[in-house]
């Protein structure tokens, strides 16, 4: 049975029992708190906890899940794997433990040809709850499961809860027995290889508190209204049905497999750590094609690093097994075809998503060229220096800055006849982690509890009327201050405030949020930001600047109009800037990102090349051509199925619901997904200016323009730079690139001309300072101060002429000056100064030290400086010093 139909039937036999089948969520999670999409449940959690209403009393789904926290056991076992499907159905209030057991048994039982998976009722345990009679005797009475094979564990296997105070329950998990072959007999609690967890059933109906870890926490009640929350493995049930020993071997994993084994020439099922190779590239690049299609992008930091990471384990993988050339191509392929029956946007979407793939992998291949050379490097300096270890810090540096694997690392060493301190880059590794940890806590702290909404949220959906009024009558509904409901906010405090209605815009799609204030009886509030905090919220962080506001006063939203009308010119621009783009690239270049705010606009798009200059005049061309032809603009709500039918574009990274507003210039020409504030007809964008392209990662770049009276007033200013320039060069306009050349030119030969006298200068300074020479200890020693200089290196030829002028006795030329204002010395040694002890990089340093700043170097040359100029003599002194002890 096929991963794809075992989904299916799942979906059909739920929603033949009057489920809502909810599409699965994206990868990317809109909880703050997490990167990605952990668990099944994670899209449900505001229903489960009663944030938001449920919008369906049933449910269930097939959600998409990626989980890196233990990244480095892929491969190794049956189960890990990073990115997983999990079947889930969902009831709020409806059906209890009854139902979800009910459920359960009869889709795993019935025969494959009834529509069900087909599992023998003997081979299927269940585990309770230690305290959960109810469940037990459930499962007796619905599926007529023995006694025997119903186990009762405690907290840690058994007690569900997310962590937090709050709603929590006990859960039944059911496993099928693999047979002996796999292990000891006795049940999930004696054996948990050979007996596998396929379905968890949480019943949740506990409220807790007082939470000290995961055992350890007071159930303080029931809740008023109980939810079932299951999620059964689509991958673990999916090679029990294949007979296949492990995910890897799926028909969804398999051909990725498969591929890497044929482009190896290695066999799998010889060699383990080959295996294992081959199951981290199964895994990897399936995990990779997955988040690509839900719009992540490699970078060096959040999702994009993770993904990142996937990706360089992959190469290495495949580096590990012999194969040093590009292979994305091929087991991405590989992958979208396995992928493409329950994911279609896998191959509608392969010219972006293989465009990144494929750059990522090209980059990274640089990166291993480049960090061997670093390596090799380092290898040499340890060798030569008579050591056997490679420093940790090195490995950690060519891991941390440059991408490279440390595994890669430890071979290179190893065939170099050197060791690696791992335990001094573990220690690195682990301080990096747990910056990583107190940052994610800290964010995670910064998040107000959603909670505290929940009571408002209750109260209905806000209402947004910003499209049609700049100003709406409301009622407060709710005031919290630092994150607590309040019943008032005083003069002086920031608040949020919950309204009914708000003509304010709430920061969303790319378009910032609304300035403006709320009025009522007594009160007057600046609007410092509005957000919407859980879904159907609206939230607007406020300055009480008059009088005091309180819950169930009337209030009125006032929408700054001059900059609304300036953002909505912006948003439409965006809209103008990436049909352009499209009409002169083609549609390979999609958006990946924007910002939009009064006057400017930032888009960011798909595309592996800077713009020439004529591309970009084009696309500004054809953008402004749209607004001279003063195209209307239409806003429909509709389906999303309907929408995308029409052709409207969905922008990855935006959330849509069931229904959609779309937004039409000039009919099907730009056509997008958008619920930002627009303009009526384009001519009321006004001028678009074009400011900047630049790239922003691997395959993306970036424009930026200026929008309506900005763009205008940034034009004026250019206007008026030019006729400066034609004035001061007594030029005419159409001369002046010439004119400016031909002056930079004249420019740069003078400068070279006066570098060549001074560095003759300096040259003839040199018997002068060898002169200078005095007997300190056991050397000759030049000690001077040349005044300003051009640059360092002019300091540095010196340095070196008085030292080869010394001769053959111990000389140390130590010499100060002052660059463009700041302070350098530079110091040099013979080789019998070196003999003698002196060393450049010591005395540098300490020069340095007296300049407030810090230097270092070789033996024989190092340079040092610092701050204050004023400091030289000092500086001087301190090598004098070094030299004399």
């Amino acid at each position: 049975m096929k991963t794809a139909e075992i989904a299916q039937r799942y979906l059909d036999y739920f929603e033949k029992n009057d489920h809502t089948i909810v599409p699965s969520a994206s990868l990317v999670s809109d909880d703050p708190s997490i990167m990605f999409t952990i668990a099944g449940m994670v899209p449900f959690i505001p229903y489960l906890t009663g944030v938001v209403p449920a919008p369906y009393p049933r449910a269930a789904d097939v959600q998409k899940c990626i989980r890196t926290n233990d990244i480095e056991e892929v491969g190794k076992t049956a189960r890990h794997g990073t990115f997983f499907q999990m079947l889930g159905n969902w009831s709020f209030g409806d059906y209890f433990k009854e139902g979800a057991i009910a459920y359960a048994w009869e889709l795993l039982t019935t025969s494959e040809a009834d529509g069900g998976l087909g599992f023998a009722e003997r081979d299927l345990w269940v585990t309770v709850y230690e305290d959960d009679d109810e469940a037990a005797a459930l499962w007796r009475k619905v599926a007529g499961i023995p006694a025997e094979r119903i186990q009762r564990l405690g907290r840690a296997d058994n007690f569900w809860t997310t962590g937090q105070p709050g709603p929590a329950g006990p859960c039944s998990e059911i496993y099928v027995d693999r047979g002996p072959a796999y292990g000891r007999d006795g049940g999930p609690a004696v054996d948990d290889s050979r007996f596998l967890e396929i379905w968890n059933l949480v019943f949740m109906q506990n409220a807790i508190e007082n939470v000290r870890s995961k055992t350890e926490f007071d159930i303080v009640g029931e809740l008023p209204k109980k939810n079932i929350d299951t999620g059964m493995g689509l991958e673990r049930v999916a090679f029990l049905k294949q007979g296949v020993e492990n995910m890897y071997e799926t028909d969804q994993v398999r051909p990725v497999l498969d591929r890497a084994v044929e482009l190896s020439g290695r066999r799998y099922g010889v060699d383990h750590g080959d295996d294992v190779r081959f199951r981290v590239i199964a895994d990897h690049v399936r995990s990779s094609l997955m988040l690509l299609s839900d719009g992540v992008t490699p970078s060096n930091e959040g999702r994009g690093y993770i993904l990142r990471r996937l990706m360089r384990r992959t190469v290495r993988s495949m580096r590990l097994l012999g194969v040093e050339e590009a292979t994305f191509p091929a087991l991405f392929e590989a992958s979208r075809d396995a992928m493409k029956a329950g994911y279609p946007e896998v191959e509608s979407d392969w010219q972006r998503i293989s465009s990144y793939a494929f750059a990522e992998e090209e980059t990274f291949l640089r990166t291993l060229t480049a960090g061997s050379t670093i390596l090799d490097t380092a290898v040499s300096k340890t060798k030569a220096a008579g050591g056997t270890t490679l420093a940790g810090p090195e490995a950690f540096l060519l891991h941390d800055t440059y991408g490279f694997p440390i595994d890669l690392t430890l071979e290179i060493a190893e065939e170099a006849g050197l060791g690696v301190d791992r335990d001094a880059f573990d220690a690195l590794m682990q301080e990096q982690k747990q910056r990583a940890k107190a940052d994610a806590r800290s964010r995670k702290r910064a998040i107000a509890d959603v909670g505290v909404y929940r009571e408002f949220r209750a109260l209905g959906e806000t209402q947004f009327t910003g499209y049609t009024d700049l100003e709406t009558e409301s009622t407060v509904l709710g005031v919290l201050v630092d994150g607590l409901s309040v019943p008032q906010a005083l003069e002086g405090q920031i608040a949020e405030v919950i309204l009914a209605e708000t003509s304010l815009y709430a920061e969303s799609g790319g378009q910032v949020a609304d300035k403006g204030t709320i009025v009522g009886p007594g009160f007057e509030l600046e609007v410092l930001d509005v957000q919407r905090p859980v879904a159907g919220l609206v939230s607007h962080t406020v300055e009480v600047t008059r009088g005091e506001v309180g819950v169930g006063q009337p209030a009125t939203t006032v929408v700054d109009a001059a900059n609304r009308r300036a953002a909505t010119q912006a948003h439409s621009a965006t809209h103008l800037v990436h049909a352009a783009l499209r009409d002169t690239l083609g549609k390979g270049a999609t958006q990946a990102g924007s910002l939009n705010r009064a006057g400017y606009l930032r888009f960011d798009f798909t595309w592996g090349q800077a713009l020439s200059p004529a591309t970009r005049s084009e696309i500004e061309e054809i953008a402004n051509n749209a607004v001279r032809d003063n195209l209307e603009v239409t806003t429909r709500v509709l389906s999303l199925d309907e929408a995308k039918a029409a052709g409207a574009m969905a922008l990855f990274g935006e959330k849509y619901g069931e229904k959609v507003r779309m937004v039409d210039i000039g009919g099907p020409w730009s056509r997008e997904l958008c619920g930002g504030t627009h303009v009526s007809t384009s001519a009321e964008v006004g001028l678009i200016s074009i400011t900047g392209e630049s790239s922003v990662g691997a395959s993306n770049r970036r424009v930026e323009a200026l929008v309506g009276l900005d763009a205008f007033r940034e034009l004026t200013a250019e206007r008026a730079l030019v006729n400066e320039l034609t004035a001061a060069l007594k030029t005419p306009k159409e001369q002046l690139p010439a004119r400016v050349s031909e002056l930079a030119a004249a420019l740069k030969a003078a400068e070279k001309r006066i570098a060549q006298f001074e560095a003759k200068a300096l040259a003839e300074r040199v018997p002068a300072l060898a002169d200078a020479a005095v007997r300190t200890g056991a050397y000759r020693v030049v000690a001077e101060s040349l005044g300003s200089v051009g640059s360092p290196d002019d300091v540095r030829a010196l340095v070196t002429q008085v030292r080869d002028r010394l001769g053959a006795d111990a000389a140390v030329v130590a010499l100060g000056a002052e660059v463009s204002g700041r302070p350098v010395v530079i110091v040099a040694t013979n080789e019998a100064a070196r003999s003698a002890g002196a060393k450049a990089g010591a005395l540098a340093k300490a020069a340095a030290a007296a300049l407030g700043g810090g230097g270092g170097g070789r033996d024989d040359m190092a340079q040092g400086g610092g701050a204050d100029a004023t400091a030289l003599p000092a500086a001087l002194d301190a090598v004098r010093a070094g030299l004399a002890a």
